[in-house]
């Protein structure tokens, strides 16, 4: 079994997950840490030597298409009827490629919206629904305290990749685009709130938002659920209160994340491994991944165990993956990412000009993902 987990992740999984599943089923878990991005070259080079050492995996949602195009996975197909009838259907279309099923619902992950209820009060501001609300707040704050208290992922990567993404989606456009008019729609707006972010805006990431809240060096901010508990429960921060997010003007749209499960095309134990995917999708299971780690759940039945302090934050999770979206798998998605992240710092951070900035990040995307 291989995952990519933190460690608390991984403890409650060791403990409480694959031990209930050991004394079900006699079959022992023999789990470790592999990285996304590691994955495919790991499954390449154990068939290319004739060797089985992963009968099941989770990968991140956005690196399916190399699994798949090299012929590394097991078609699922026949097991989609298997899936319990619970799981939000949008979730199944995730591990769909070309009318085949190859990957299984495990982890959803989608962002939601952190803010500062006292700073809010303070000023009299409601969070922000819509761009324009958006703009008003970063305003606000930025004309009060002389510095901007809205921040935005711009440490690069993917979390930028990502944040970005949902700004065109909300915008209308089509990512991948790169110069349509929702890009150059999302691109223009981001360049005039640019001088109203917070100025730790280039250090935010998955994991340093949760800081930057809690130091109240920001205000406003995007960051997948997890922050829940490590701001709320662990730091005790009652202030910081959660919504699903903001629309744009083709409305509110959120990029899902997170991962799902596939099987190796050489796996020795098959029948194990679908033994353990459907442990994985019951309700018991996805329960414990709920409230023990802040998980949303694949399953719409799962939140009946949820504290009763947590369920406001889960009810903006749900909302937020009502209005999700996946990103659409494609083997150059390290290609995309490079050049939308160079076409926001020139754009938001430089002030360069929107639609020549993106015309030339395209004709050097064009150029690149045929590396991949």
């Amino acid at each position: 079994m291989a995952m990519s987990l933190a460690e608390q992740e991984w403890k409650v999984m060791r403990e409480e997950v694959f031990t209930l599943f050991e004394q079900e089923t006699g079959i022992p878990v023999n789990a470790y840490q592999i990285e996304s991005g590691e994955l495919a070259t790991k499954l390449k080079a154990l068939a290319m030597g004739g060797q089985s050492e992963i009968d099941v995996f989770a990968q991140d949602n956005m690196s399916l298409a190399s699994l798949v195009s090299q012929e590394l996975v097991l078609d699922l197909s026949a097991q989609r009827k298997d899936i319990p009838q619970e799981v939000l259907p949008n979730l199944v279309e995730a591990g769909v490629f070309e009318g085949k099923l190859y990957f299984m619902p495990f982890r959803p992950n989608v962002q939601i919206a952190y803010y500062n209820t006292k700073a809010f009060q303070k000023y009299g501001l409601k969070n922000p629904r819509t761009w324009e609300e958006l703009m008003q707040v970063a305003r606000a704050f930025k004309e009060n305290e002389g510095v901007g208290r809205v921040v935005i992922k711009a440490y690069g990567g993917n979390p930028t990749a990502t944040q970005l993404y949902e700004f065109i989606l909300q915008a209308g456009g089509d990512p991948y685009a790169f110069n349509d008019q929702g890009c150059i729609r999302a691109f223009s707006f981001l360049q005039e709130l640019g001088p109203y972010l917070s100025p730790e805006s280039p250090r935010a990431k998955w994991d340093t938002v949760n800081t930057i809240l809690a130091q109240q060096e920001g205000y406003l901010a995007s960051n997948w659920p997890f922050g829940v508990l490590i701001l709320i429960e662990d730091y005790g921060l009652d202030f910081i209160d959660t919504y699903s997010g903001w629309a744009g003007p083709a409305g509110e749209r959120h990029v899902i994340g997170g991962d799902v499960f596939g099987i190796p095309q050489n796996a020795r134990h098959q029948q194990w491994a679908l033994e353990f995917i459907a442990f994985m999708q019951r309700r018991d299971i996805q329960e414990i991944l709920v409230s023990r780690l802040g998980w949303p759940s694949i399953r719409a039945d799962a939140y009946a165990q949820v504290p009763e302090w947590q369920r406001r934050h889960f009810a903006a999770v749900r909302a937020a993956l009502q209005k999700g979206v996946f990103r659409k798998n494609v083997t150059w998605w390290p290609a995309y990412k490079k050049y939308i992240v160079r076409a926001f710092n020139d754009i938001v951070l430089q002030g360069k000009e929107v639609g020549a900035t993106l015309d030339a990040a395209k004709q050097q995307l064009e150029t690149d993902k045929d590396l991949y």
